[in-house]
């Protein structure tokens, strides 16, 4: 076991010495927002009584990857599957690059690979939420539309 900074865990999955799942990895980056834990702490005590969301995140397969998209973007489907009934998966013969390149409204986890994730998000977060921080394992650049 070794202790992380979020920033450190995230450098340490993009040079594979550790791993971790899709939504592990876009919680990360939402504690790069925070310093410190008291910051964190203080953060998570003013936000307590927004409300929350249930999520649950619809996977697109693409011809180069897949993507996971979450609530707000302009791809996730009016009536997703909550209960994982329907074991609901979309699929396009496009390639990722081109995907985001035709996209506008981002809340989506991009995976190349099992080694290779980004996070894009230009949605406002409900309840006083705080967004991830965009963070790509390549060099990609999807930025230009953000």
């Amino acid at each position: 076991f070794q202790w992380s900074s979020p920033p450190e865990a995230i450098e340490r999955f993009k040079t594979q010495e550790i791993w971790f799942p899709p939504p592990q990895f876009y919680e990360f980056c939402r504690l790069c927002h925070f310093s410190s834990l008291g910051e964190l702490q203080k953060f998570s005590s003013a936000r307590a009584l927004e409300g929350c969301e249930r999520w649950m995140p619809v996977m697109l397969s693409a011809a180069d990857g897949s993507i996971q998209l979450l609530p707000g973007d302009e791809l996730y489907p009016e009536d997703p599957d909550y209960t994982g009934e329907k074991k609901m998966v979309m699929s396009t013969d496009k390639k990722i690059e081109d995907l985001m390149k035709e996209g506008g409204i981002f809340h989506r986890i991009v995976i190349k690979n099992i080694n290779n994730f980004a996070v894009y998000v230009n949605i406002q977060a409900k309840y006083k939420h705080i967004n991830p921080l965009m963070m790509n394992c390549d060099n990609s650049d999807y930025n230009s539309r953000l």
